[in-house]
């Protein structure tokens, strides 16, 4: 299981950048959007975007919203079980929720017919509560 990081001490300077631009954001941001961002602040290059990245999810502090293409802070310290995203199309917002048993179920499924999952990733579009009452 994944370690979390403790302190911000212990997380590099690009690292930090990246954490807060997405503690900022009131939505999911892309790797060029948060190169845009951060340009003034020394990243230059996608790649040091994407190396940021792909440090902080191994570390388990973003997840990353495949269908968007994009990354969300984590909203827990210690995950028990892959996280379900509710994804509202119309303003953005991602939640992240957490269910065992419905986890336990979805990996069930293939496993019963000899299927051996790698990695599961449950994203639910539709429109959040704020804009369903429009």
């Amino acid at each position: 299981m994944k370690e979390k990081v403790k302190s911000s001490r212990n997380l590099s300077k690009n690292q930090l950048l990246v954490m807060d631009s997405l503690k900022q954001a009131r939505q999911p941001l892309g790797a060029y959007s948060l190169l845009d961002k951060l340009r003034e602040k020394g990243l230059k290059a996608p790649l040091q975007v994407y190396r940021t990245l792909d440090q902080l999810e191994k570390i388990g502090l973003i997840h990353r919203i495949e269908t968007l293409n994009a990354w969300t802070l984590c909203c827990e310290e210690k995950h028990e079980c892959t996280p379900i995203f509710a994804i509202c199309d119309d303003c953005g917002t991602v939640t992240e929720h957490l269910d065992k048993t419905l986890f336990d179920n979805i990996v069930a499924l293939p496993v019963s017919s000899g299927f051996m999952p790698k990695r599961t990733v449950v994203e639910i579009h539709g429109k959040c509560e704020n804009c369903d009452t429009t």
